[in-house]
């Protein structure tokens, strides 16, 4: 999808994402000593959002400018204050190597536009600083629930591990999601990185 397919589905929908953070980054957060925080392809802010609840000096991004708007808005309504940038994850981001955290959420891109961007993130963590990575598993397709069916968008958390050169690996693991579907309860699979840059 381009910018402006993007654009058309935020400005179509109130929320086409939940308001509510991620439940893993909520945990893999939690232990850390607030900072600053870049949220990349943040779409309408929900972990920006929260994660500036949390005392966080957060800046969401995001290739549809609608979406930062409606960032914004969340912001305004839960009564906290984000940065908000248009721009594309496969290149150099806002701010230098200057975040505490930088959370990279179900951003899903087949290569050489996920390698790209995975660099990106990477470069924007200052010494001492976090990046975490969480997607949708390749595993997914075949023993879990919705999420992108396109298999070339999909990896998993070893080959994501592997690409962070100079990063220790904290944590790299597939995680299952419970999800509420009109058939019943589903589980998805996805994954999560955590990687430390040091000091």
């Amino acid at each position: 999808m381009d910018r402006n397919d993007w654009n058309e589905r935020y400005r179509t929908a109130e929320l086409v994402w939940t308001a509510e953070a991620n439940r893993f980054l909520v945990a893999e957060v939690s232990g850390l000593p607030p900072g600053r925080v870049l949220d990349v392809a943040a779409g309408e802010g929900r972990n920006a959002v929260w994660l500036a609840e949390q005392g966080w000096a957060a800046t969401a991004v995001d290739y549809s400018d609608v979406a930062m708007a409606k960032a914004r808005e969340l912001a305004a309504l839960r009564g906290v204050a984000i940065e908000t940038a248009v721009g594309d994850a496969t290149e150099p981001l806002p701010g230098g190597s200057t975040f505490d955290l930088v959370v990279v959420a179900y951003l899903q891109l087949a290569e050489p536009q996920r390698s790209a961007a995975l660099r990106n993130a990477a470069a924007a963590v200052a010494p001492g600083g976090t990046l975490l990575v969480i997607s949708h598993d390749e595993s997914n397709l075949e023993h879990g629930y919705g999420g992108p069916q396109d298999p070339s968008v999909l990896t998993g958390p070893e080959t994501v591990a592997a690409a962070l050169t100079g990063f220790e690996i904290v944590k790299a693991e597939r995680v299952e999601r419970p999800v509420d579907t009109a058939d019943g309860p589903r589980t998805a699979i996805d994954h999560v990185v955590k990687a430390r840059r040091p000091a």
